[in-house]
């Protein structure tokens, strides 16, 4: 079977506007409110709103990364060596409005990950969970994003790609089924 393309590159950019603006119906002014990205993906995701809430909007707001490798629960169960991403955030998040940022929301393990390692950076005021796609139907925790560009219904054998244009060199979210993946 062929893999199926759930956005191309017009539907992308689409998706991440909407996003932003959804932000801006909720945030007002943006003085109190950051953006993280979970390392590695959420973090291009991050940038990409981030951008267009100043080109688009004039908002300036605070963003930055986040890494999760040494508080994912599932760490030390390969015998690969880990090598964590950067963690980037500069500024305060203690009584701030966060949006946490990924790619792709699959069973929550990321997004819980992202919480514990937040923590480690102040308390804030609010937590709101952003997510390009979110495949519902696969939690292993009751994680729910506030804000989704596009909800897809999978099985767990599925693998839903997203190529970024900082990377691949094209913007592309892509299902991959079992055939697919041989």
């Amino acid at each position: 079977m062929t893999p199926i393309t759930l956005l191309n590159d017009y539907e992308f950019e689409i998706t991440i506007n909407r996003l932003a603006i959804q932000l801006v119906e909720n945030h007002d002014d943006f003085s109190q409110s950051v953006l993280i990205g979970l390392q590695p993906r959420g973090v291009y995701l991050a940038n990409r709103i981030q951008k267009v809430l100043k080109q688009r909007h004039a908002i300036d707001v605070l963003c930055g990364g986040l890494d999760i490798t040494f508080y994912r629960d599932d760490f030390r169960r390969t015998d690969k060596t880990i090598v964590p991403s950067v963690t980037d955030i500069d500024f305060e998040i203690e009584h701030k409005k966060v949006v946490l940022i990924d790619d792709v929301l699959f069973t929550g393990r990321t997004v819980r990950a992202g919480l514990d390692a937040m923590l480690s950076f102040g308390r804030p005021k609010q937590v709101e969970l952003l997510c390009l796609i979110d495949r519902r139907f696969s939690r292993n925790l009751p994680i729910q994003p506030d804000y989704v560009g596009k909800h897809v219904d999978t099985i767990s054998s599925e693998r839903v790609a997203v190529t970024w244009k900082e990377i691949e060199g094209k913007d592309e979210v892509t299902l991959f089924t079992p055939k697919d993946n041989e």
